[in-house]
């Protein structure tokens, strides 16, 4: 087991490590994760926004925000917004962008584990990239059940874990390589998107995530390959 696996075995490591690793990435998130996804990125939260369809004045909710790109698109569709981010620097860039939109989303700096926000606040719950990174997975389920209404949807974008080992086995290699070679350029550290394969390793996957939604009470849980399957759409109810 590498150090960077290490560090993130546990979920206290988890925490500390993602709380140090997004704020060093903050003002090259936009761009990583572009370069990661060879500028499919927008196309797949567009196709996740679509996927929510939330009508106007749908109360919504963006964890894991970043600088906002989920947020402003649900906004587009006339929702109304909170986006909450545990990084203040990725708040701070989220607020600072423009987007011509109804209302504006208000974005806040939270946690995904504890949502400062009322049982049942919510008809549509999002996440891009934010499953994987919290430390306590059924956790995050949980709130984001919490803070829906009955009937509302989540909606989760991320990297998947392919089931076939050899897929598996060169798509992490791939993530490796560049990501070494990218974390060196922008920052003269290899380990710091590395952190994306190892993160992978320890995820369940797209069906297993999947059955987890079901048994802690978010209904119709379904997810939806995407790029072949090496990422993936998760969509639930609550019921």
């Amino acid at each position: 087991m590498s150090l960077l696996q290490q560090q993130i075995s546990t979920a206290e490591g988890k925490r500390r490590y993602v709380r140090a690793l997004f704020a060093t990435i903050a003002d090259r998130y936009d761009f990583i994760t572009v370069a990661l996804s060879y500028g499919q990125d927008r196309r797949w939260k567009r196709r996740l926004v679509a996927m929510a369809s939330p009508v106007a004045g749908a109360r919504a909710l963006d964890l894991a925000t970043g600088t906002g790109d989920i947020a402003f698109g649900l906004a587009a569709r006339g929702a109304s917004v909170v986006g909450l981010d545990i990084t203040r620097r990725m708040i701070e860039l989220a607020r600072a962008k423009q987007r011509p939109v109804p209302v504006v989303p208000r974005f806040i700096v939270g946690d995904m584990l504890a949502l400062p926000f009322p049982d049942r606040s919510f008809d549509v719950v999002t996440t891009g990239y934010g499953l994987r990174n919290v430390p306590n997975l059924t956790l995050a389920i949980q709130e984001i059940r919490r803070v829906l209404k009955p009937g509302g949807r989540m909606l989760s974008l991320d990297f998947n874990r392919p089931s076939h080992g050899f897929v598996r086995a060169a798509y992490l290699t791939y993530l490796t390589a560049v990501g070494a070679t990218l974390g060196w350029i922008l920052h003269r550290d290899p380990d710091t998107y590395r952190y994306i394969p190892a993160s992978i390793r320890q995820y369940p996957g797209g069906a297993a995530v999947a059955r987890l939604l079901e048994e802690h009470g978010l209904t119709h849980a379904r997810y939806y390959p995407v790029l072949g399957g090496l990422m993936a759409i998760h969509h639930a109810v609550r019921g």
